[in-house]
């Protein structure tokens, strides 16, 4: 029974599975008690991925690139502000960017839907990575989104066929592909932008299938057990990295990348680099190849049997 229970616990994965219903299961009649948020270096990490000061898409996309040429709508319906896209010079390379945006004032966090994109933001931005797939030009995604639109609206124009739809395509661009998590990583929502030959992400950033919130609503009925939730689910990028989900944790200034936002685009443009000079020695067959096996790694918490 002990191999088993421990087995259970170690391929939990990010989402926490089995530390969740340990604690459910262990819980008085009244519920577990939620762990005070200052207790929870998970929480307080989710809670500097969503500071209002944190640097945004467009920030990142300042300090980094120069020549921004923003390219829009999907062709089919129509555009979409929450991811913005479009061709840009990194460092002087020629580059695609895809980011997701979630605004700063309250205007246009509402104009650009709180970063959560609609199935035309998903399409928009597959048709561009296709366009620098044709034109040979490296793609630089940033991902920072609590997860995809949930309205049903989008749903009704297909907003699970659209995420799906880019994981596929993704894995087969001929070009290199870094993603990097600046903010929330949230479900499929990030997902969808986030298939590359590597994955970065900035050091308070987090990456989960689902928001600390929610997780807690399902699991306790209680959001008020976000801490507990945040805990159990691993979303922080150290915990990202041991599991062999990402690629490189990005280091920000003391206290995060908001206090410090021109040294922060300096550590995330270094990386960017370094990572994007190794991709580009590689054709697209190894491109592809390198992208295909680094993705059926992902989930082996199994050990072949002696």
């Amino acid at each position: 029974m002990g191999d088993t229970r421990q087995g259970r616990d170690q391929n939990a994965g990010p989402a926490g599975g089995g530390e969740v219903a340990e604690g459910a299961a262990a819980a008085s009649p009244a519920g577990p008690v939620p762990l005070p948020d200052g207790d929870c270096e998970a929480w307080q990490r989710v809670e500097l991925a969503r500071h209002p000061q944190r640097p945004n898409f467009l920030d990142w996309l300042q300090a980094l690139c120069t020549d921004f040429s923003e390219l829009h709508g999907d062709r089919r319906f129509g555009d979409d502000p929450a991811i913005v896209a479009g061709l840009a010079q990194f460092r002087g390379r020629e580059v695609m960017v895809v980011g997701q945006h979630k605004g700063r004032e309250i205007k246009d966090k509402i104009r650009r839907n709180f970063g959560m994109p609609q199935p035309e933001g998903y399409r928009k931005a597959m048709r561009l990575m296709r366009l620098a797939e044709k034109f040979n030009r490296p793609i630089l995604c940033f991902v920072d989104t609590n997860g995809a639109y949930p309205g049903i609206e989008a749903e009704e124009r297909g907003q699970a066929e659209a995420i799906a739809f880019n994981l596929r395509e993704m894995a087969r661009l001929r070009v290199p592909v870094i993603a990097t998590v600046t903010g929330e990583g949230g479900s499929g929502g990030a997902l969808a932008i986030a298939v590359g030959n590597r994955v970065l992400m900035m050091e308070n950033a987090v990456y989960s299938v689902i928001t600390p919130e929610g997780c807690a609503s399902i699991t306790w009925r209680d959001p008020m057990m976000k801490a507990r939730a945040a805990h159990a689910l691993k979303p922080t990028a150290p915990e990202m990295l041991r599991l062999g989900l990402i690629d490189e944790v990005v280091a920000e200034p003391a206290g995060g990348a908001h206090l410090d936002p021109a040294a922060a685009a300096t550590l995330l443009g270094d990386a960017l680099g370094r990572h994007l000079d190794e991709l580009q020695q590689l054709n697209p067959e190894q491109l592809c190849a390198h992208r295909y096996q680094r993705l059926r790694a992902l989930g082996g918490f199994f050990s072949p049997a002696a």
